[in-house]
Parts: C-alpha cells; structure tokens; sequence
C-alpha cells in the first residue's frame, strides 16, 4: 500500500503501530555512532505533503487494526508545526480509532516550535516523542559530533512535558569508551534527574560496519569498554539516578544483562542484579543471542 524508502527504522515499543513515512533519513546525520542513514537512497527529503495525505486516506481502508501510528524516518519532527499539524488532523479524521502517535525527535527541533504548537500537537494525538540524548556530557556529545548538549537536550525534554506529550529517552551504555565512561554515567544521569523522562532505556553501542569514524571523533582515545566495564558504567548510571516515576528498560538485544522496572521503587533491585552480574552470579546473554 504504502511506498516505504528502505531501510525503515521504529522503537521496539511501536512494533504494532501503522508506518507512516513523512521525512526520509535524518537532517542532521552527522553522529559518528550512527550508520542508520548513510545508504544514498537515505538522503534527507520530507516527503510531499499530499502524498503523505493520501497515504492517511488509504490506511483508513485497513479498518482498526492498529491503535498507534508511528511517524518515521528518523526526523519528523524536523517538518514545520504547520505540516505536522495537518497530518494530525489527517490522522484523527480518517483513522478516529488511533490511540496515539510517536515519532523520533532531535532537541533541535524542538527549539523551533513554541510550547503552544506543541500543545495543539498534543491534543491532536502526538502522545510520545523517542528522543536519543546518547550522553549528558558535554565532551561525549562533541566527540560523536551529535550537535547538541547537555542543556539543549534538558530544554527540549522540558518543553515536550509542558505540552503534555511523554519522552522516551535513550542513553548508549559504552557510548564514552573507557576514558571517559564516569564522566558519561554521571552527567547522563543528572541530565536524567533534571528532565524526570517518563520512559528511559540504555542500549549497548556496537558497530558493525567499523568504529573508524568514532575513533577519529575522540581523537584516538576510543576504546569500547569491556563486559565488565559496561556493568561498571551501568551501575553508576543507575547509582546516581533520583527518578520518582520513570519506567526503565535495558533489554535492547544488545544488552547482556536484560533490566526491567520502574524507577526509583526498583532502584536497589536492578542494582543487585548488576552486582549479581559482575560477580559472575547471573545469566547473561550471550553474543550470538543479542543479534548484532
């Protein structure tokens, strides 16, 4: 039905939710982790709006099979508020049985808007926005080239709660290395404590098409941290998180040790369980199971 520009990306969460294609690739697409958008076809466009429009029409003749609608590529929320708004009022005039709406969001793009537009949004059905953070240090985010800091990022996650809309916020276990893993930890932790995000989750970086570009951001004082050394990192973060009502996961394929819970009621069991882990007390999964 829909013409999709592969590879096509969504958060585990919106497994469920109906596709919608608004923007191809990211406008940025500059982070020295990411290898997402990198294939030519990936090149950054909105898509026309009529096109999207009519694509709203036609999934209205699928009936209710769904109750969420992501808006993909990686870069929504990039579109003007004028644009977005009326794909929303699309989306709650033709598909009235959607429940909510998602899309990824860069900080950036969140500058751009007023609370107010974010606010219309909101009523209009965008209930959550995936915003990956990565770090809240502000050395880390230079070195992967990510274009934003630790106050850029509190300022967007503060903005989206005052329009009423729920963050999902990603921060990459590793994503420091092994020299600056500490400082990585602690900041994204109180990166976290500021913001108060209603959903959080950590994912182990790897790289399968080579970490030459991440290296060469550090300056060549990159190394990924061992297994131990992810606990470790992991520990802190969780250490030094003051959540009142967060629910955390960390069970991406790409952890070892899947953690789930609500924070901060569960704090001292998921810590338990990383020093079960670091003990060697614990399954953990192994390489082939984690689908890299």
């Amino acid at each position: 039905m829909f013409n999709y520009i592969e590879p096509v990306f969504r958060p585990p969460s919106e497994a469920r939710s109906l596709i919608l294609q608004v923007t191809n690739g990211c406008s940025w697409n500059k982070c020295t982790f990411c290898d997402m958008y990198t294939q030519p076809q990936k090149k950054f466009r909105a898509r026309d709006e009529e096109e999207v429009l009519a694509e709203i029409r036609q999934a209205a003749a699928i009936g209710p099979r769904f109750e969420k609608v992501f808006l993909a590529d990686g870069d929504a929320m990039v579109l003007p508020s004028r644009r977005l708004i009326n794909i929303l009022q699309a989306i709650r005039e033709h598909l009235p049985w959607v429940k909510r709406v998602g899309a990824y969001c860069l900080p950036r793009n969140i500058r751009k808007k007023t609370a107010q537009e974010l606010a219309e949004m909101q009523t209009l059905g965008l209930g959550i926005l995936y915003v990956g953070a990565e770090s809240g240090d502000d050395q880390v985010l230079e070195f992967i080239k990510k274009g934003e800091s630790w106050q850029s990022t509190l300022d967007a996650l503060l903005k989206i709660k005052e329009a009423g809309i729920k963050s999902s916020v990603m921060i990459l276990n590793g994503m420091g290395g092994v020299a600056y893993s500490n400082q990585h930890a602690v900041n994204s932790a109180r990166l976290m404590n500021e913001a108060q995000p209603e959903f959080l989750s950590t994912l182990v970086v790897s790289y399968p098409l080579g970490d030459q570009r991440v290296v060469e951001g550090f300056g060549g004082n990159y190394q990924l941290p061992s297994q131990h050394d992810l606990f470790v990192e992991l520990k802190t973060l969780i250490s030094h998180l003051d959540l009142t009502n967060t629910i955390f996961r960390s069970d991406h394929a790409s952890n070892y040790l899947p953690l789930k819970g609500t924070l901060g009621q569960d704090k001292a069991d998921m810590l338990a369980q990383l020093d079960m882990a670091l003990e060697g007390r614990i399954a953990l999964r192994q390489e082939w199971q984690r689908g890299l």
